[in-house]
């Protein structure tokens, strides 16, 4: 069982989706935990929930991840409240689906901004942070689609594959300090997201019985920590494809582009 009484989390994109369900999973384990996203309402009621579940300390901090200065203000905020972090969890991002050659400058740029730049900004200084103090966890949510690409998720799918290649190498130049850094590759999840991703509803309803439970992949999460898990693939179907487009990847381009094309 995992203890985390005592520790600190930050999860990012907590007010909502699979970040909810992880901030209200490490609550369970007894953390303080930090919760931020843009909209400072809904932090507020997950943060109440997590209080009620840990007994222990849960702030929500507003913070536009698209902004460099609100990140760095967000730390210099988790320093104040409990002088460093032992837990990061990167659960913010978005998606669209949209062909690459309709896709928006603006859209493509706030979309590396929102899913890579600032996972790697806040893997940095969260670094920096449980480096000097020689422990600490730094989790990235990332997606199957960074290693399977499929039509109309393009710039999706790249924001994603830059996160795997980083933490990659993140985990090693951090492994000699202590930190482990875990990569979460996740499927579709049954969450607000697909509302942006795909306003139709068409995408959830065709992948319902392939669909991740955000509860049940928060606990998995959560049941990983500590135990220098180096990357998480769910659901096990989709890893194992991916396996299998690593041995055919001629195969897997008809395969993407058909059979598993559901958008």
């Amino acid at each position: 069982m995992v203890d985390l009484t005592g520790k600190t989390v930050l999860v990012t994109g907590a007010s909502s989706g699979l970040g909810e369900q992880l901030a209200l999973a490490v609550a369970a384990k007894g953390a303080n935990v930090v919760l931020t996203a843009r909209r400072q309402e809904r932090l507020t009621k997950v943060a109440d929930q997590c209080r009620i579940l840990s007994a222990a300390q849960a702030v929500g901090i507003k913070c536009d991840l698209g902004h460099v200065s609100e990140i760095e203000r967000l730390f210099e905020q988790v320093d104040q409240l409990f002088s460093g972090v032992d837990i990061v969890i990167n659960a913010a991002g978005f998606g669209t689906f949209t062909p690459a050659m309709k896709m928006t400058y603006a859209t493509t740029e706030k979309m590396l901004r929102v899913n890579t730049l600032a996972v790697m900004l806040v893997s940095q200084l969260a670094a920096q942070r449980m480096s000097r103090v020689g422990h600490g966890e730094i989790v990235n949510i990332a997606s199957i689609a960074g290693k399977v690409a499929t039509p109309k998720s393009a710039v999706y799918a790249a924001t994603k594959a830059a996160v795997i290649a980083y933490d990659n190498a993140l985990r090693l130049e951090l492994k000699p300090a202590g930190v482990n850094v875990m990569t979460v590759n996740p499927g579709p999840i049954n969450t607000d997201f697909f509302k942006t991703a795909d306003p139709s509803g068409q995408y959830l309803a065709t992948v319902a019985r392939l669909a991740l439970n955000p509860v049940q992949l928060a606990e998995v999460i959560v049941s990983k920590l500590g135990r220098h898990q180096r990357e998480l693939n769910r659901p096990r179907m989709m890893a194992a494809a991916n396996l299998g487009y690593q041995l055919a990847p001629k195969l897997g381009d008809w395969l993407a582009g058909t059979v598993f094309n559901f958008k």
